[in-house]
């Protein structure tokens, strides 16, 4: 694979649990070096995405690339060069954290002893303490450090810090995930699917949202960013006859007035200038904001 080639690439994936259409011709590409995000709401069908890219369950239709290998007939060859961690683990409970760090890099034909005796501090994980006694958050601890040590070309992560503390969380994204990716001079990639949006906001590159399985919204972080913007302008009196033609979401309470634009934010901005606010002001929406509005957004980008 060169570095111009997808290390994922999806094409019109469905997978139906009985009636219900989990994955619904959905398609996106993941190229070298990003970090990409999947985001939807609980049920949207992320999981089984995943789980599909990972031959763990067998698309209905569709086409699934990975390293551009077929992960069902390449399996070994494909899993070999990422990690994955689910939104739920579990380990054997008789092995100690330092028996399953063993036994998990048992598979590796690389393994970073130094990132985990790193991490093994960071996270004040016990290497003596048996997995049967560790808490939710300390085995999603134990999982990251298990993915991350084999330094794999692409990283998966499924809800990666569910059940960590939020100061736990913050360093192991800012530091962990970001340190994993800077290292490996542009060639290490992470598809994260995570509800925590915002604390992942300086890491995603690109990201997709899904509903009911079905592509709402791709796009570019920064280039997101650029298009959509929230707009809000306080007038001296509530404005009468206000013409915002292609604002999206708007919402007057007396003297103020808030909307979203898509890429019209200029000629938005003009308009209110010429009513002479009190107050004008305009910011970028973050993905967090853009996945809570995406329904809206997606409507006005078709």
């Amino acid at each position: 694979m060169t570095h111009d080639n997808p290390v994922i690439e999806i094409k019109n994936l469905a997978r139906r649990y009985g009636r219900v259409e989990a994955v619904d011709n959905l398609t996106l590409t993941v190229r070298p070096g990003r970090c990409y995000g999947f985001f939807g709401r609980n049920g949207a069908g992320k999981t089984t995405t995943i789980k599909c890219l990972l031959n763990l369950l067998r698309p209905d239709r569709g086409d699934v690339r990975v390293f551009g290998l077929d992960p069902q007939r390449d399996e070994v060859a494909v899993k070999s060069r990422l990690s994955y961690v689910p939104d739920a683990v579990a380990f054997y409970p008789w092995m100690t954290v330092s028996d399953t760090l063993g036994y998990l890099a048992s598979f590796r034909t690389h393994w970073n002893r130094e990132v985990e005796t790193d991490l093994l501090k960071k996270f004040q994980l016990d290497p003596q303490q048996k997995a049967s006694h560790l808490s939710k958050g300390q085995k999603t601890q134990l999982a990251l450090i298990g993915a991350v040590c084999p330094e794999p070309e692409l990283l998966v992560l499924d809800e990666p810090t569910s059940g960590l503390d939020p100061i736990v969380r913050r360093e192991f994204i800012e530091t962990v995930i970001g340190a994993y990716q800077s290292a490996g001079g542009g060639a290490r990639t992470i598809f994260v699917s995570t509800h925590l949006i915002s604390e992942f906001e300086g890491l995603i590159d690109e990201f997709t949202i899904i509903e009911q399985g079905r592509d709402l919204l791709s796009m570019e972080a920064d280039r997101a960013r650029e298009r959509f913007r929230k707009i809000r302008a306080r007038f001296a009196q509530a404005p009468s006859g206000l013409n915002l033609a292609g604002a999206l979401s708007v919402r007057q309470a007396g003297r103020e007035v808030e909307f979203l634009a898509n890429g019209n934010s200029e000629k938005l901005l003009d308009a209110l200038r010429r009513l002479q606010p009190e107050e004008l002001r305009c910011e970028s929406l973050s993905l967090e904001e853009i996945f809570i509005a995406s329904k809206t957004l997606a409507q006005s980008v078709a």
